[in-house]
């Protein structure tokens, strides 16, 4: 059911309630008035007869004189001592009603009241009758009045009720339908930008109405998100494009080695270097994947985290790196308060940290060294961990860009050591690089709520920092 038709159900639905409501509490203060004001006009007039009848010399003749209204002098059995004309010759009340009259000092009842001539048609009544002593006789004194015209105007004033409320609940139901349209244009028009964007698949974006209440909220926050999924996509469109193009390379080169190795009159010596080369393009290849698989269990938010040791961390990295390290001729410096701990998943940790020391490796000049330092931040709520190489470090223009996939820094300060290193988004270790290592380290800081960091060191070389929450700790400030 539409949202409009709800609404207008639901102010229709309110609108008869609070009108029964209204009415039944109308009706019932204007039946209340109308009795009060019937019972004051009859003590009022018992007032006048209870002075006049007992002091009058004739009771019966002064009852009967009155002229105000039905009034009867009762004796205590019940039967009619003297009535006025207006009364009749018939009892107002029941004997029952005359016993307990004689007793208490006041009382308000209702009984019939003939019409003088014995009258069939009987009127609702209303009667006062109170206890006086004529004479040294007891009797009940009783004014009466018809409640005719207060009866009518009860009808009358129900009836108009009756017949008021379905044209102002139409009336309401009409209001309600044209105003909820009116505030749900906004959100039509919303849904039909909306639904626009999405089929033309464009960069636009809803507009804001300058109202500043929620629709305008609204469409600011589904601007937002529209922004965020243009971002997502036009980096999803950029990396597919940089995939493809990363293993275009690889491939056509695996395929002309195989289709040297395949070409008649090929020595053994040949064959083998086909051969190393082929198997060289595969495992770039590997690399590759493994590392665009690793980034997309980070872009899924995919972790398993549990307590970390850093500095055992730390320390299984460099010895896994240590046969790199004595290839290239660098040694390699670890420094690890051994009381860090962080709550990480081990294997993207590991992985985020054997990327910076082979990438530091792989870039630092031969007889230098490589730093890997793990110490606490900021008051004790975050491990901050640090490599660095002594080698040329990043050109300046290649920092802002230092974490994005596919980025490397220019050919002049890689190509001397197989690749972009530290002071290049490469990855892994082993030959070249994939323009993925310091993405995946960014990644891997993101997934676990901390930051990564590239930046030159005053005395030379690159460092790349990695912030990470300390365990029970709270994420570094971004």
């Amino acid at each position: 059911m539409p949202l409009r038709v709800r609404l207008t159900l639901l102010f229709v639905l309110g609108t008869t309630l609070v009108l029964a409501a209204a009415g039944v509490l109308f009706y019932a203060l204007l039946r209340t008035n109308l009795r009060n004001s019937v019972d004051a006009n009859l003590r009022t007039r018992m007032v006048v007869l209870a002075v006049q009848v007992p002091a009058a010399a004739d009771p019966a003749a002064q009852l009967r004189a009155y002229g105000a209204g039905p009034a009867q002098l009762l004796r205590p059995d019940g039967s009619v001592a003297a009535s006025n004309d207006s009364a009749g010759p018939e009892p107002l009340l029941e004997p029952e009603q005359v016993a307990t009259a004689l007793v208490r000092p006041e009382l308000l009842t209702s009984g019939e009241l003939q019409e003088p001539g014995g009258d069939d048609d009987d009127d609702d009544a209303r009667a006062l009758a109170v206890p006086v002593r004529t004479g040294a006789r007891d009797g009940v004194l009783v004014v009466a009045t018809s409640t005719d015209l207060t009866d009518s105007a009860e009808d009358r004033v129900r009836n108009i009720m009756v017949s008021a409320t379905a044209p102002m609940v139409t009336l309401s139901g009409l209001a309600a339908w044209l105003l909820s349209g009116a505030a749900l244009r906004p959100v039509d028009r919303m849904r039909r930008q909306t639904a626009a964007i999405s089929e033309s698949d464009s960069s636009a974006e809803l507009d804001v109405p300058p109202t500043r209440d929620e629709i305008a909220a609204l469409a600011a926050t589904m601007n937002n998100l529209l922004r965020r999924l243009h971002a997502a996509r036009a980096r999803d469109r950029a990396f597919v494009a940089d995939a493809g193009h990363e293993l275009r390379t690889p491939l056509t080169n695996l395929k002309a080695e195989l289709e040297l190795a395949g070409r008649p009159a090929r020595t053994r010596d040949e064959l083998v270097d086909a051969v190393a080369g082929a198997a060289e393009e595969t495992e770039r290849l590997i690399r590759l994947s493994e590392s665009l698989l690793t980034l997309a269990r980070m872009d899924s938010g995919i972790t398993a985290p549990r307590r970390l040791d850093v500095g055992d961390l730390l320390e299984r990295a460099a010895r896994a790196a240590t046969g790199h390290a004595e290839t290239r001729q660098v040694r390699l410096h670890l420094d690890a308060d051994p009381a860090l701990a962080v709550d990480a998943d081990p294997d993207m940790l590991r992985q985020a940290v054997d990327n910076l020391v082979a990438n530091a490796i792989r870039h630092a000049p031969p007889g230098t060294a490589v730093d890997v330092r793990a110490g606490p931040g900021e008051a004790g709520r975050t491990v901050v961990v640090r490599v660095r190489d002594r080698g040329p470090g990043f050109p300046p223009d290649f920092l802002p860009r230092a974490f994005e996939r596919f980025s490397r820094a220019d050919a002049a300060r890689t190509r001397d050591h197989g690749g972009a290193g530290t002071s290049g988004n490469s990855g892994g270790t082993g030959l070249g690089g994939t323009g993925l290592g310091l993405a995946i380290a960014a990644a891997v800081a993101r997934a676990h709520q901390g930051t990564a960091t590239a930046a030159n060191h005053p005395d030379g070389g690159a460092v790349v920092t990695l912030t990470l929450p300390a365990a029970g700790g709270s994420p570094p400030d971004r």
